[in-house]
This record gives structure tokens, C-alpha cells and sequence, in this order.
């Protein structure tokens, strides 16, 4: 009988740590999640508020949105172009991937696994955001955004060609 009570106890102990394990991962996976919604929501923002006002936003849209590392690196952009009165910046909106966006044209909106929003437009292009985002705030700001295959990004783009 002592082995009996023994293997229930051990069948017991057993079973309470996989249910607090699968507790931990189903918070994590809520947490994942949660933090996904949050970071669409912003680029939805985002983009609603440029395509009401059809990009004539002052500061530029994204930069309103832009962490402080973006913001000074399109900062730096502003100073290049008040110094030498030519652009160092990407010669098209970034948000649109155009020299003549289309607000009105199609986009989903969707999650990398990497963990980027992935912004797909009717016109065929995929635009990639990383964002920071702050659990206590429930606020995502854009830390940066893919402009092409190879990796490279808007931030680094301008610290490079705005010097």
C-alpha cells in the first residue's frame, strides 16, 4: 500500500507542475498576442491618419509615430537638406513605397514571425515595421522600416546619407 501512495503523490506533484507550466506558456502566448494587436493598431493608426490627411501631415506622419532614435535620425535628415537644400532621404513615401501614393488602395496588415508588421498594398509591394512597444503604456512607437531584401533600413539609410 505505501507504493501506491507514493506513485499517487508523485502522479499529483507531477501533474500540478505541468499545469503551472502550461499556465506559464498560455500567459506568454496571451502576452504575444496582445503585443502583436498592439503593434497593428499603431500602423493602422498610422496609416488612417495619413490617408486623411493625405500625407500633408507636419512633422511627416511617421515621424509622429517614430521612436526617439528614428526621430532623431530623420532629424538629422531636416538639417542635411536646411544646410545643403538637397534631400538625403529615400526619393519616395516610405509608407506607400511611391512617389504618387494611392490612399485609397487596398492593405492588409499582418505579422512577420521575425516579429515586423508586414503592410501589403493592391500595388503589389510589402512594407516591414519594427516597433518598440511599452507593456505599461500600451504603446507602440516605430523603431524603424525595412526598405529593402537585403535588410536595409530607413534609419540606417539616413545616419549613413545624411552626414
Amino acid at each position: 500500500m505505501p507504493t501506491y501512495k507514493s506513485l499517487t503523490l508523485i502522479l499529483t506533484i507531477a501533474l500540478m507542475t505541468v499545469g503551472t507550466a502550461t499556465a506559464d506558456v498560455t500567459k506568454s502566448d496571451q502576452k504575444q498576442s496582445a503585443m502583436e494587436t498592439m503593434k497593428i493598431a499603431t500602423i493602422s493608426k498610422m496609416y488612417q491618419q495619413d490617408i486623411d490627411e493625405q500625407g500633408m501631415s507636419n512633422p511627416a506622419v511617421l515621424q509622429q509615430y517614430a521612436n526617439t532614435e528614428l526621430q532623431a535620425a530623420m532629424t538629422l535628415e531636416q538639417a542635411y537638406f536646411d544646410k545643403n537644400q538637397m534631400s538625403c532621404n529615400v526619393d519616395y513615401d516610405v509608407l506607400w513605397d511611391s512617389q504618387d501614393p494611392d490612399y485609397t488602395q487596398d492593405k492588409k496588415l499582418s505579422m512577420t514571425e521575425q516579429g515586423l508588421v508586414q503592410v501589403s498594398l493592391a500595388q503589389g509591394s510589402d512594407i516591414y515595421y519594427e516597433l518598440s512597444c511599452d507593456d505599461n503604456d500600451k504603446d507602440c512607437q516605430i523603431a524603424d522600416v525595412i526598405l529593402d531584401d537585403d535588410g536595409k533600413t530607413l534609419r540606417k539609410h539616413l545616419l549613413e546619407a545624411c552626414r
